[in-house]
């Protein structure tokens, strides 16, 4: 993992001074709220329907086991015994006082962690491909290239006050596990013709009230050139982006209006511009950031391991774990486990201190000390020996960790919605627990195989509900929540944004409602395909009709 050298200890530490003092301004009245919101933003503390919340950034998703350890600590003092992981790989607090931001800030500086930027119109928290440095399909280790952007970006004067809130994303590897086609600048790497590593450069992707699939502004480009290549195309944002009108003022709306050609065209101007005098990442300044990710002294006689289910322990569960929990490692004899936060009923996403603290211990013990946060709000731990995944099976099964529904239909991504955000228009959480419930029994998962669900409270879409292989979205109808689905979203190598299928539904008839669309698809699908692999052969149509039809929904609907 990437360590603190002189310069960020200090910059972190002047930073909790500083917030310290803005908060004492603000507690004796000295600063009116109006006065206070863009201090507090740009520290991640934001002020919810019933306390302060504050956002830790995790960047790229990596933490250590004394991270946790120390997050543990913070949910049990200053919060309510718990944590809240999201869909840009980091922790929330929901019940945060005020007079106790700069503590836990200086808590977490002592474990360097920190906030800046998680909020407010800046470049947020840069994230990669939870299994970077470990996948079995990686062409190259992204999170170095992600260090470098986080460095270069962080407290830019030039980039801390944009139109509006900039998110990248990162993947090394041909399967996109980053959702790069949804985020402002999302960067796939591959190799061209002559074999060299490089990236291809998305820009205009989000989600939100006006949901757009990114586009491609470079088709290649080589790494040591990719931060002058970002740099430009914020300049761009920076000069034409909309302030005018908050709901306009993303890069998606400016791409949309320019057009992707005459996009690239200011950009590549730009980039002309300052690639003479700008910093280039020559093969020192990579080393030294490659020095902070290389790999654990592995066990070698791991490597003769027998990777089969029978031979670590005889039980169905356990088999069902194998296939959906675990995926390959790079090195032979290791694997990648997969801790699911979706056990049914659970709120998606959360977990308890002392669960934290005992995760942790497993991390120590199984996992050399480090795991990721993904954005589908589970965890990994990426460098297990096979030999030793039964221990750890059984070990995460009494923590309710060992779910093995990774991918799978309860595997849902859901944001807070209105039982904390100020934005939204539903309850998100009693859906997602539904839904967990409906789809506890592990047969019948197998059985539909991948898909995704993805809830959002409110348009805006935190719960990626576009992409969601099944989409519900939390709508007001006269003060009652209604919920609309979409169908056929994806985030991966080939995303789609979703369908909507018809009007909203009363939450008591979402999870029969999901069901039937499961049952069709189950009824429709060919051999081997997946929910997706069929909705896109046989359209919505068939999905619309099991829903809507006079013998599908009988409750008043919006």
């Amino acid at each position: 993992m990437y360590r603190y050298d002189e310069f960020d200890r200090t910059l972190v530490s002047e930073r909790v001074a500083q917030f310290r003092r803005q908060v004492a301004r603000r507690l004796t009245g000295e600063l009116s709220e109006d006065q206070f919101k863009p201090l507090r933003l740009m520290n991640g503390l934001y002020l919810q329907l019933h306390a302060y919340m504050l956002r830790i950034n995790v960047p790229y998703g990596c933490l250590s086991s004394a991270q946790l350890r120390a997050l543990a600590r913070i949910a049990r003092r200053y919060d309510r015994g718990y944590g809240h992981f999201t869909t840009r790989q980091n922790i929330q607090f929901n019940w945060i006082a005020l007079a106790d931001a700069p503590d836990i800030m200086a808590d977490l500086a002592a474990v360097e962690m920190n906030t800046m930027q998680s909020s407010g119109n800046c470049v947020r928290n840069v994230t990669a491909d939870h299994y970077a440095g470990r996948a079995a399909d990686e062409i190259e280790d992204p999170r170095v290239w992600c260090e470098l952007l986080r460095q270069y970006s962080i407290l830019n004067p030039e980039f801390s006050y944009l139109p509006r809130k900039f998110k990248l994303a990162l993947t090394g590897s041909p399967h996109d596990r980053a959702a790069v086609a949804v985020h402002d600048i999302g960067l796939r790497m591959y190799r061209d013709e002559q074999g060299r590593p490089g990236f291809e450069v998305i820009v205009g992707g989000g989600q939100g009230r006006t949901p757009a699939i990114g586009k491609t502004i470079r088709q290649w480009i080589e790494p040591r050139h990719i931060i002058l290549y970002v740099e430009a195309i914020l300049r761009v944002y920076n000069l034409y982006g909309r302030r005018d009108n908050i709901y306009k003022a993303r890069i998606k709306i400016l791409v949309t209006a320019l057009g992707i050609d005459r996009f690239r065209e200011l950009v590549d101007a730009e980039w002309e511009q300052i690639r003479a005098t700008g910093p280039v990442i020559d093969d020192a300044e990579r080393a030294r950031i490659q020095a902070c990710f290389a790999p654990p002294d592995y066990d070698r006689a791991a490597a003769g391991d027998d990777p089969s289910p029978a031979a670590g322990i005889s039980d169905p569960a356990y088999d069902a774990w194998l296939r959906s929990n675990v995926v390959a490692h790079k090195v032979a004899g290791y694997a990648i486990v997969n801790l699911s936060l979706k056990a049914p009923g659970r709120v998606p996403g959360d977990l308890a201190a002392d669960k934290m603290e005992r995760v942790a211990d497993l991390a120590d013990r199984f996992s050399c000390g480090e795991l990721r946060i993904n954005h589908r709000q589970n965890l990994s731990f990426v460098d297990v020996r096979r030999r030793d995944l039964p221990v750890l099976w059984r070990a995460l099964s009494t923590l309710e960790l060992a779910t093995p529904n990774i991918g799978l239909a309860s595997d849902i991504i859901a944001c807070p919605g209105l039982d904390y955000c100020s934005l939204a228009n539903a309850r998100s959480i009693p859906i997602a627990q539904d839904l967990s419930r409906h789809f506890a029994d592990t047969d019948k998962l197998q059985q539909v195989g991948s898909l995704t669900i993805n809830i959002s409270g409110c348009m805006n879409a935190c719960g990626h509900h576009h992409v969601g292989n099944i989409g519900i979205l939390g709508v007001d109808k006269r003060g009652a929540e209604f919920f609309q689905l979409t169908l056929g979203g994806s985030a991966d190598e080939n995303p789609s944004l979703g369908d909507r299928l018809g009007r909203g539904l009363p939450q008591a008839d979402v999870p029969a409602a999901i069901e039937r669309i499961v049952d069709a698809y189950l009824a429709l699908r060919g051999d081997d395909e997946t929910f997706l692999q069929t909705y896109r052969r046989v359209g919505i149509e068939p999905f619309r009709a099991v829903v809507y039809e006079p013998q599908g929904t009988t409750r008043q609907v919006a």
